[in-house]
């Protein structure tokens, strides 16, 4: 193990009580999981959260609160360092203006990304790829049963 790789996720439930995921393509590999990404040197977690929602969904939103942080060990799957992702509940600053998908992996010919939303009633951790996303959906899951 070499170094650690800081991740900072959103995730955004809309109105209609369903949450936003993104689909992608990225080093061979596809792969589901909530917008967000890895920090920059000298960057602080809502200001990479907010830059990569801007990257990601040319949208700008508020951070409203801590939701999670890795408590367990997490290799990446596309090198050698050890994932520390940090999760926060946000919403949308303005609608989000992107064209939702309704299946996983259905990228316009020039991306390699797409986004949909999925019903928190039908939510499940396999709709997602790695394994701390799938942690925060039990979580979700879990707060929703409450």
């Amino acid at each position: 193990m070499s170094y650690f790789n800081v991740r900072v996720y959103g995730v955004l439930i809309n109105h209609d009580n369903k949450v936003l995921i993104s689909d992608e393509q990225s080093g061979g590999r596809t792969f589901s999981k909530f917008p967000g990404g890895g920090l920059e040197l000298g960057e602080g977690l809502i200001e990479a959260l907010k830059r990569e929602f801007m990257e990601e969904c040319n949208s700008e939103i508020e951070v409203v609160s801590h939701f999670y942080t890795t408590d367990f060990y997490e290799q990446s799957s596309f090198n050698d360092s050890q994932i520390l992702s940090i999760y926060y509940l946000v919403k949308e600053s303005k609608p989000l203006v992107l064209t939702f998908k309704t299946t996983a992996f259905d990228f316009d010919a020039d991306s390699h990304q797409s986004f949909r939303w999925v019903s928190l009633s039908e939510l499940k951790a396999e709709d997602v790829t790695f394994r701390t996303d799938k942690t925060v959906i039990e979580l979700l899951l879990k707060q929703i049963d409450l």
